[in-house]
């Protein structure tokens, strides 16, 4: 990790340690609302301060009560131009929050408005420990170390430098599955995502980035939990689920969902992170790992199927093109 990265955490974490934290606010838009989301179910499971994540527009709109002093207002934008976010981030000051921004340009409209900007790389050369994902992972179980030293937490932090190999593995041997995938359902029109627990946000990044935005393939993501409250109902033989099956807690959702998905449909493409090679990350830390190796493996679901479409995940009909 660079100097900078080490300078931006290190002042990041020590004002929320002399914050008085009441609460935590995860704050952004679409995919960078999706990689902020597990440190929302991390520090559910581990702290009782309590944590939440919104839509940046609805954070404004909304104005919970509990924001002010106290508040720690985690956002994300990776071109830090997107405007909802940069009006949470100016809102969450004015109020007195601790505001903590990730963005991948430096000097950004989000840069500028957060107390404490963090920078992360992007693209095929970035480790994935200096990735978004990663540096967001070195933020919260460094906020949750210093507040409250666990040696679970010092797991956490040396798993991150290990997630490049984790990564690499697992897309090695999950590369023919992908390809299988691409050419498989490279014709469906529609494509349902589910998941639930930490891998949730990971099932929804997929279905509203990766195959709606970047495919044009209808989609909608499931929680495996309100499977049977009405999305079971469109279920049969030939209607495509990507199942998404976390570790730890609540994987018994995971379970009971696709026990009865496969009976009804034959199109079940199964990513089970119990199949994963996480070696080199402690066990007691895997759970909170698991939606980071997902959303590898599934962005090399997401290039094949482009690859056998013939659409490149660069194509957009209207983002960046028209007045929104």
């Amino acid at each position: 990790m660079n100097q900078e990265h080490v300078i931006q955490l290190k002042n990041a974490i020590e004002a929320v340690r002399q914050a008085n934290v009441n609460n935590f606010y995860f704050v952004a838009c679409g995919g960078s609302m999706a990689m902020l989301t597990p440190g929302q179910y991390i520090m559910d499971r581990e702290i009782i301060i309590p944590a939440a994540v919104y839509s940046s527009n609805e954070f404004i709109h909304r104005s919970p009560k509990a924001l002010g002093q106290g508040s720690v207002v985690i956002l994300c934008s990776h071109s830090g131009n997107t405007p909802e976010t940069v009006k949470a981030a100016e809102f969450a000051r004015e109020k007195g929050a601790v505001t903590i921004a990730f963005s991948n340009l430096v000097g950004s409209p989000l840069w500028n408005a957060a107390e404490y900007p963090i920078h992360y790389g992007w693209g095929p050369d970035c480790e994935a420990s200096e990735h978004s994902n990663g540096m967001l992972y070195r933020l919260v179980f460094g906020i949750l170390n210093a507040l409250y030293p666990n040696k679970k937490y010092e797991h956490a932090l040396e798993g991150v430098n290990m997630l490049q190999g984790v990564n690499d593995r697992n897309k090695a041997n999950t590369l023919e599955a992908a390809n299988e995938f691409g050419k498989k359902y490279k014709r469906e029109s529609l494509i349902y995502t589910m998941a639930s627990g930490s891998c949730y946000s990971v099932a929804y990044s997929f279905s509203i980035c990766l195959l709606m935005e970047m495919q044009w393939v209808n989609s909608s993501v499931i929680h495996s939990g309100e499977y049977f409250h009405g999305p079971f109902e469109i279920t049969d033989y030939d209607v495509p689920f990507i199942i998404i099956k976390s570790l730890g807690e609540t994987r018994p959702l995971d379970d009971r969902a696709h026990a009865f998905c496969e009976k009804y449909s034959d199109k079940i493409i199964l990513i089970d992170a119990e199949t994963f090679d996480m070696e080199g990350i402690k066990e007691d830390v895997r759970n909170y790992f698991a939606p980071l190796v997902v959303g590898a493996v599934l962005r090399q679901y997401a290039d094949a199927l482009a690859e056998h479409r013939g659409h490149p995940l660069s194509v957009r009909r209207y983002m960046w093109k028209m007045e929104y």
